[in-house]
């Protein structure tokens, strides 16, 4: 169909063309009346009422009133007061009308799912949000015939179980079954596969029809596209996976950092693609790339979302990573470049001032562009040596690079030391590595990368553990705990019974 791929090539070149779709010359009043609209429309929930929203909405410094009446949330505490009666079918507890959708969150295999509420409008939200991605490709050059090509999205099932009131499932398979009808031309797997729960017989049946697909992008989790294209790979007898989509040219990322994966992945290549980062939670569509050359992605500030940033630090947060009560909060017109915040965000699915979990930094406050750099309970700080996920993931990037290996998974637990403590990797790699050698590379790019870790290194933390794993025995773990695929994440850091329960799971499946 060339005459489709020209059509949609020429919108989109004039779209993306377009700077007011990609920029805001004035991010905080934007954002003010995002959470006007926001709170004028929830006024009559059972939220809005106990927390006079029509009130508030009515006075010149809304902000200052919204941060004053409203106290932060995180999901046990807004999930106890509030969204546990959506969940058991009342309407306009925290959004209008009722709740129809709730997705479980991926979360990470120390937790358990989550039920956060997806409404109508956070759905035509992430919608619209989608197209303005789309017409972000109008600035990067690809020829006519890539419009015509299919689009692989590797999600969570689309048949979702319903519970008398409500739906539940993977929020990418929520957002899937609700795709617009003109989108399905390009949409693979397909309704049937995309309907598939059980995770092996979707990759399956995946692998048995990738050989009549022409596909141009994929999506998904890195870890889990790894295993798709080296099952492809082997099945088909190819060298690359450019032997069989010749086309293939973009990967569209989102969920998990992708440096510690492009090693192994770009393996699997037989030309360069083109990584474009998303960023969509359970909670929203927060921000995506609109520009290459770079790994930032801009915030998206006018379409259902009203975001507030608290500095992550020992004033903020306690050594478990949980925010306190009395935390400051900033809005986006007070946030510096280069320092790490906790995101807060205000939805149009029912969330007030409501903890995410995740940390950003901004990398541009001009085109309010951001990386995530982790999350807020996955970070090492035994001592103070304040070691985020971010550090992590260029430590075993470099060591990958430094000693020609190929990590696939990861996760780091503190542990006591005698008097002192210790930090123990666990490393999945099917590469030949001597464990006390990647040690070494590990323990000193940290050094180079941190320099409250190198302090910390001599005074207290005494050593450094490398346990090297097979890493098929992080995806029984995650198989064990009913997270195998879609959206699914092994956590970077382990604490307490999870990290016991995990030494124990590794012990077995050595001994078998």
């Amino acid at each position: 169909m060339p005459i489709l791929g020209s059509i949609v090539k020429r919108a989109i070149e004039l779209r993306g063309k377009m700077p007011a779709i990609f920029s805001t010359k004035d991010p905080e009043t934007v954002q003010r009346r995002e959470l006007r609209k926001l709170l004028r429309k929830a006024a009559p929930t059972a939220f809005g009422e106990h927390y006079g929203f029509s009130e508030m909405i009515r006075t010149n410094n809304l902000v200052a009133h919204f941060q004053q009446k409203v106290p932060l949330y995180d999901y046990n505490n807004i999930f106890r007061d509030w969204w546990f009666r959506s969940l058991n079918g009342e309407p306009f507890v925290c959004w209008p009308g009722r709740v129809k959708y709730f997705a479980l969150s991926s979360g990470t295999s120390e937790a358990s799912s989550k039920y956060i509420p997806v409404t109508n409008d956070m759905l035509r939200a992430i919608k619209k949000t989608s197209i303005r991605q789309i017409f972000s490709l109008g600035r990067y050059d690809f020829p006519k015939s890539f419009y015509e090509k299919g689009i692989l999205m590797l999600g969570g099932s689309t048949h979702l179980q319903y519970n008398g009131t409500y739906y539940e499932g993977d929020l990418s398979g929520i957002t899937t079954k609700n795709i617009p009808f003109w989108f399905e031309h390009f949409y693979k797997p397909g309704k049937r596969i995309s309907k598939e729960r059980d995770w092996p017989t979707k990759l399956d049946e995946i692998v048995r029809k990738a050989k009549d697909w022409d596909i141009g992008v994929i999506v998904g989790v890195p870890a889990w596209w790894q295993i798709l294209i080296e099952r492809i790979i082997e099945h088909y007898k190819l060298k690359n996976i450019h032997e069989l989509w010749p086309n293939l040219s973009i990967f569209v990322h989102g969920g998990v950092a992708f440096t510690p994966y492009v090693k192994g992945f770009e393996k699997l290549l037989g030309k360069p693609l083109t990584y474009i980062e998303t960023y969509l939670a359970s909670e929203g569509f927060i921000a995506f790339q609109t520009r290459p050359n770079t790994n930032s992605m801009q915030l998206v500030l006018n379409n259902g979302l009203f975001y507030e940033f608290v500095p992550f630090n020992s004033t903020n947060f306690d050594g478990e990573g949980n925010l306190k009560p009395e935390a400051q909060t900033l809005t986006i017109g007070q946030v510096e470049e280069g320092k790490e915040y906790a995101l807060l965000l205000t939805t149009c699915a029912g969330a007030y001032r409501y903890l995410i979990g995740d940390t950003i930094k901004f990398t541009s406050k001009e085109l309010h562009e951001i990386v995530i750099t982790g999350r807020t309970k996955h970070f090492l700080n035994l001592c103070g040596e304040h070691m985020s996920q971010e550090n992590m993931n260029m430590a075993i990037k470099m060591a990958e690079d430094q000693l020609n290996i190929e990590v696939r998974e990861f996760t780091v637990a503190g542990i006591k030391h005698n008097s002192m403590f210790a930090h123990k990797w666990f490393i999945g790699t099917d590469s030949e590595i001597d464990p006390v050698v990647l040690r070494d590379a590990i323990d000193e790019n940290l050094k180079i990368l941190n320099d409250d870790y190198r302090v910390e290194r001599i005074a207290a933390i005494r050593d450094v553990i490398v346990e090297v794993l097979s890493p098929s025995i992080f995806y029984q773990w995650m198989r064990s705990k009913g997270k195998e695929g879609s959206q699914n994440k092994f956590p970077r850091v382990i604490k307490g019974a999870v990290h016991e329960e995990w030494e124990a799971f590794v012990k077995q499946q050595k001994k078998a």
